[in-house]
């Protein structure tokens, strides 16, 4: 006999989060099925366990009917005895409106969260099958085909991270409707559910498809990217084994770069490479999502040929005998924001002590390079000292760790903390900020 969905469920926290159990357990309820019934199922959990409960509900404002839902939410949980809360977003414009609105939802729920460290979401078997078929359609490897982590820190500001909790990961949407219709429990059906200009959608609709033909269910996608996800964890370990061998040092005023050993890396195996190549240039740019495949194996084709290149707000190089990759100078050279005391230049770099009013903080750039002591050797060179964060004052250079002698105090401060090139083997194990 299986277990109920209840049962799961606590196995699945226990799994997550267990045997002590914080205080208090976000959850991130938007009213559709998936995620009241993931709010009665942590209501029925909390008799056993004794946690707190806090709820948000995220209205992205992109609907007239969202409003009425929010407020379903906050009725349900007042009626269940736990606080709820209402976030509200306004979408710009900018970029793509799904992947907007996901970043939207978490940061805000990132800021309401306070000392809560842990938000559940309401992510199914069905979502990891969809993501698994959408992202084979993109030719993704092994790491794109993965299937979500139950448990995943994310590091949005420099406070404690948040870490996402997804314990319905095991259970299918039919499962949780069927819950709710037996507890006569309430939701609401996203119309655009049923969009096709959707990818998600399309995904959904082809999953389906396959169903009813017999040839593969949702559960046998979620089961491929569950495996997927076992062999992506035993390659980041190998990758951050081999960083370990062939990392070369870095001086201080560089940190924020990472500097391979060329002929070491081009004797490992090529899919090493490249996840080495794909996280190095994720955890020097800050970017969350990894680069392309094709413009990735492009890139490293180019350096096994002893050339270089650009790709995701980076440059790579070769620097007598080793691989250099550092911060694009045209992906910053744009940016500039006033010199004041905590200022964040670049989602990188934090101004780390107090300056003159009036400066400004920018790119070092060719006009900054041009200044520089010429008496004494830099320790940084040109290409990537370009793209290095400096204080002006007008035309005029004030400051820039890259062109510092070595032992004198920084400048500036790499924020999010933890992106020193000696933390890369952690950032290797990590895996995607998206998994």
């Amino acid at each position: 006999m299986s277990a109920s969905l209840d049962q799961r469920f606590a196995e699945a926290m226990g799994a997550a989060l267990g045997p002590d159990f914080p205080e208090s357990i976000a959850l991130a309820v938007s009213g559709g099925g998936d995620s009241m019934a993931m709010l009665t199922l942590a209501h029925n959990w909390t008799h056993v366990w004794g946690v707190r409960l806090r709820v948000v509900t995220v209205d992205h404002g992109l609907r007239p009917e969202a409003a009425a839902e929010a407020e379903m939410v906050a009725e349900t949980c007042a009626e269940l005895g736990w606080e709820h809360q209402t976030l509200r977003w306004h979408w710009d414009g900018q970029g793509n409106l799904m992947d907007a609105a996901r970043r939207a939802r978490l940061s805000l729920i990132d800021g309401w969260r306070g000392e809560t460290r842990d938000v559940l979401l309401a992510h199914t078997a069905d979502d990891v099958a969809e993501s698994f078929v959408m992202r084979l359609s993109r030719g993704a490897g092994v790491e794109g085909l993965s299937a979500m982590r139950p448990l995943r820190e994310v590091q949005l500001g420099e406070g404690a991270p948040m870490r996402v909790v997804r314990p319905c990961l095991t259970m299918r949407r039919a499962e949780l409707r069927h819950y709710l219709r037996v507890l006569q429990g309430q939701w609401v059906d996203d119309p655009s559910n049923d969009d096709e200009g959707y990818e998600r959608v399309r995904a959904r609709k082809l999953v389906a498809r396959l169903e009813a033909a017999g040839s593969l269910t949702g559960a046998d996608l979620a089961a491929a990217a569950t495996r997927m996800a076992r062999a992506s964890e035993a390659l980041r370990a190998r990758a951050a084994q081999v960083w370990g061998e062939i990392s070369a040092e870095v001086p201080l005023q560089r940190c924020g770069d990472l500097i391979f050993d060329q002929t070491a890396f081009q004797h490992i195996e090529r899919d090493t490479q490249l996840r080495l190549l794909s996280a190095a240039l994720r955890f020097v740019s800050g970017a969350e999502y990894p680069p392309r495949e094709a413009p990735l194996e492009a890139l490293l084709d180019r350096l096994l040929g002893g050339g270089g290149g650009t790709l995701h707000g980076c440059e790579a190089r070769i620097e007598r005998g080793q691989i250099a990759l550092f911060r694009e100078y045209a992906a910053v050279q744009d940016l500039s924001c006033a010199a004041q005391p905590g200022a964040l230049w670049d989602g990188r770099w934090r101004l780390a002590r107090a300056v003159a009013a009036g400066l400004t903080l920018r790119a070092l750039g060719e006009d900054g390079w041009a200044q520089r002591d010429r008496k004494a050797e830099p320790p940084v060179p040109f290409h990537a000292a370009r793209g290095a964060p400096a204080i002006f004052e007008g035309d005029r250079l004030v400051a820039c760790d890259a062109l510092q002698p070595a032992g004198e105090d920084p400048v500036f401060q790499l924020c999010p903390f933890g992106r020193l090139p000696s933390d890369f083997a952690v950032f290797l194990r990590s895996g995607p900020a998206s998994g």
